[in-house]
C-alpha cells in the first residue's frame, strides 16, 4: 500500500520553524536596539563630561594665564622703580665723588703749605734757639739719666727694706695677736631684764690702733675700765683690706721658707668666718664688690699667686687640703666617694719621727690660681657642720682648717757654691793665716777641726785627698711650706646658745678644744715641760703653728655690746696669754749644705 504524504502539514511546519527563528531574531534585534540606546546615553554622558573638564581647564589655564600677566605686571613695575633708584644713586656717589676730589685736592694743598710753613717755622727756631733747644735736650737726657739712677736705688732700697722687715719678723718670734671689734647687729638688740644695763649698749671699743676698752657696767657699781693691748686693734668702721693689710707681711715670707697659720678665735656671731671667707658666697657679687667683701682666705690666696706670678716659671707648686674638726673627729672634706661624690671621711692625727703632726690619707688638691681656691673653699662650706641657736641662725660647729702646701724647688746649687767661696775668702782675710799643712787636716783629729773645712777644695788645699766641693753637699729636693687659715667653732656657754639635746654634745665639745687650745698655750707661756698637745684633736693637728717655729696671728674677734661682755672678756684674755708666749726663732724652710 502507498506511503501517504501530507504536504501541507509539512509546510505548516516549516511555516512554525520559520515565524519561531522570525520571532528570535526580532527579539534579538530589541535587545540590540535596547544595548545601542544605553550606549548612546553613556556616549553622551561621556561627551558631557569631556566638555565640562575641558571647560574647567581652559578656565584654570586662563586663570594661570592672568596671574602671570599680573606678576609679570608687579616685577616690571618694582624693576622700573629700582632701576628708577639706582640711577638716582649713581647721580648722588657722582656728586659725592666730585665733593670728594675738591676736599682732597683741598687738603693736600694746605698740607703742603703748612708743611712749608713748619719747615719756614723750625728753620727759624733753629736759627733763633738752637743753643737752648740743645741745652733743653741735654736736660732732658740728664733727668732720665737721673731717673734710672733713682729707680735703681730705690729697687734696691725696696729690697733691703723687705730684707729688714723678714729679719725683724724673724726677731720678734711671738704669736701675733690682732683684735677686731665688729660693730652692733640687729641680734644684739635685746630687751634687757632687770635693772641692769641695755644689753645692746656697746662696752667694747676700740681706743686706739693698738688697745681695746672694756667698761665693766654693774648697777650700784662705779665703772671700771678694762685695757687689753695687742698688735693691731681694728674697729667696726675698718674695712677687710684694712685688715688684711696688717696680715700680709705675714705673705711675704712664705715663699721664702717659713710655714705661717692665721686663726680667727671669738664666740658664736663675733665675725669670725666674716673675717676669714667673707660676709657672703662670692657667686653673689662681681667686681669692686666682691673683692671688697672677700675675708682673709681669698685674699691671702691672690697674695700668694701673685708672689708666685714674680718668681721664675714653675719654680712653686700649690696644694690645697681642707680638714674639719667635729666633735674631736678629724673629718676631710675633699675626700670622695666611688661614685665621685663629696663626702666627710674621717682621718686620724699622728706625729711624725721628726715631732710633726701629720694627717694620714689626706686629700690634696692642685690648684693654680685664687679662683680655684675660693671655689673648693665655697664647696667644702656646704659640707661643714651648722646648728641654728639664740645667738646666730647659721652657726658653725666644727673649726675649719684650710692648708696651702707650697713646693718650692731648692736655690741655685752654683749660686750657694759661690756664695760659700766669697765666705771663705773673707775668712781667710780676717784671720789672716792660710793652711799649707800637706794633710787635710780632717785626718788629724788633734789638729782640731776650722772653719775652711767647708771650703776646701782641690783649687786651694794640696793635700793628698781633696775635699769635697761645696755643690757635692746641696740637695736638688724640694722643700714644703704651709699656710694654714684657721676658722675656729664659736666659743659661749650652753645658756647663752640655748642648744639642746644632741647639740649639747657639739658645744662641750667644741669649749673642751678650744681649752685645750689655751691650756696648751699657758704650758708654753709657763714653759713647762710637758705641753698637752693630744688633749684635743684640734691642738695635735695644729702642735705644728701653736708649738714649733711657724709664723701664727691669732685674730680675735669681739662683740661690742653688753649682751656678750663675759664671752668677749673671755676671748680678750685668750688673746693676753697668747701674747705671752715666747716661741722659737723663725727657721726657714731652706736646703742648706751641711758640714760632713
Amino acid at each position: 500500500m502507498p506511503l501517504f504524504i501530507n504536504r501541507d502539514q509539512i509546510f505548516a511546519h516549516q511555516v512554525h520553524l520559520l515565524e519561531h527563528k522570525l520571532r528570535s531574531k526580532e527579539e534579538r534585534l530589541l535587545e540590540l536596539e535596547t544595548e545601542n540606546a544605553i550606549l548612546h546615553l553613556r556616549l553622551a554622558e561621556c561627551l558631557g563630561k569631556l566638555r565640562r573638564n575641558h571647560e574647567e581647564e581652559t578656565k584654570v589655564l586662563n586663570l594661570n594665564r592672568q596671574h602671570q600677566r599680573n606678576a609679570q605686571k608687579i616685577t616690571w613695575s618694582a624693576l622700573a622703580k629700582l632701576l628708577s633708584e639706582v640711577q638716582a644713586l649713581k647721580l648722588d656717589l657722582g656728586e659725592v665723588f666730585a665733593v670728594y676730589v675738591n676736599f682732597a685736592t683741598e687738603l693736600e694743598v694746605q698740607s703742603k703749605q703748612l708743611l712749608e710753613k713748619v719747615e719756614r717755622a723750625g728753620s727759624s727756631l733753629n736759627d733763633r734757639h738752637g743753643d737752648e733747644v740743645q741745652s733743653l735736650q741735654a736736660r732732658v737726657a740728664a733727668l732720665e739719666r737721673s731717673l734710672e739712677e733713682e729707680k735703681e736705688k730705690c729697687g734696691a732700697e725696696r729690697q733691703r727694706r723687705k730684707e729688714l722687715h723678714n729679719t725683724l719678723v724673724e726677731l720678734r718670734g711671738n704669736i701675733r695677736v690682732h683684735c677686731r671689734v665688729r660693730p652692733v647687729l640687729p641680734f644684739d638688740h635685746v630687751q634687757s631684764f632687770g635693772s641692769g644695763p641695755a644689753s645692746s649698749e656697746e662696752v667694747v671699743s676700740a681706743v686706739s690702733d693698738d688697745t681695746v676698752m672694756v667698761n665693766c657696767l654693774k648697777t650700784g657699781m662705779p665703772v671700771q675700765n678694762k685695757m687689753f693691748e695687742f698688735e693691731r686693734v681694728h674697729g667696726p668702721e675698718d674695712s677687710q683690706d684694712a685688715v688684711f693689710e696688717d696680715v700680709k707681711p705675714l705673705l711675704t715670707s712664705l715663699l721664702d721658707g717659713y710655714n705661717v697659720c692665721i686663726m680667727a678665735y671669738g664666740q658664736t656671731g663675733s665675725g669670725k668666718t666674716h673675717t676669714m671667707m667673707g660676709s657672703q658666697p662670692l657667686e653673689e657679687h662681681s667686681g669692686s664688690q666682691q673683692e671688697a667683701q672677700q675675708g682673709i682666705i681669698p685674699k691671702a690666696a691672690a697674695e700668694l699667686f701673685r708672689l708666685i706670678s714674680e718668681k721664675p716659671a714653675e719654680s712653686h707648686a700649690v696644694e690645697v687640703s681642707v680638714v674639719e674638726v667635729h666633735n674631736n673627729e678629724v673629718f676631710d672634706l675633699l675626700a670622695r666617694d666611688e661614685q665621685g661624690n663629696a663626702v666627710r671621711q674621717r682621718r686620724d692625727v699622728i706625729t711624725t719621727s721628726s715631732g710633726a703632726s701629720q694627717v694620714t690619707s689626706l686629700t690634696y688638691e692642685p690648684v693654680f690660681s685664687a679662683s680655684e681656691v675660693m671655689h673648693i673653699s665655697s664647696r667644702v662650706q656646704k659640707l661643714r657642720a651648722h646648728c641654728d641657736t639664740l645667738i646666730h641662725t647659721d652657726s658653725s660647729r666644727s673649726h675649719l682648717i684650710v692648708t696651702l702646701t707650697i713646693s718650692s724647688k731648692s736655690p741655685n746649687a752654683l749660686a750657694l757654691a759661690r756664695r760659700l767661696q766669697a765666705a771663705k775668702k773673707d775668712m781667710q782675710r780676717s784671720t789672716q793665716r792660710a793652711w799649707w799643712s800637706p794633710r787635710c787636716r780632717r785626718a788629724n783629729p788633734a789638729a782640731g777641726s776650722s772653719s775652711d773645712e767647708l771650703f776646701s777644695s782641690p783649687a786651694t788645699s794640696p793635700c793628698a785627698s781633696p775635699c769635697p766641693s761645696p755643690r757635692a753637699s746641696i740637695s736638688q729636693t724640694p722643700f714644703r711650706t704651709k699656710l694654714q687659715l684657721v676658722d675656729l667653732a664659736g666659743s659661749e656657754c650652753v645658756g647663752m646658745s640655748g642648744v639642746s639635746g644632741a647639740a649639747l654634745w657639739e658645744v662641750s665639745c667644741i669649749n673642751r678644744s678650744l681649752s685645750a687650745l689655751s691650756d696648751v698655750l699657758g704650758a708654753l707661756a709657763e714653759q713647762r715641760p710637758h705641753v698637752p698637745y693630744r688633749n684635743s684633736k684640734l691642738t695635735h693637728l695644729l702642735q705644728d703653728a701653736i708649738g714649733g717655729d711657724a709664723k701664727l696671728l691669732v685674730v680675735l674677734c669681739v662683740s661690742p655690746t653688753q649682751r656678750f661682755i663675759t664671752e668677749s672678756l673671755q676671748s680678750l684674755g685668750f688673746g693676753n696669754r697668747a701674747r705671752q708666749v715666747q716661741k722659737a726663732l723663725p727657721r726657714r724652710r731652706n736646703n742648706t749644705p751641711k758640714d760632713k
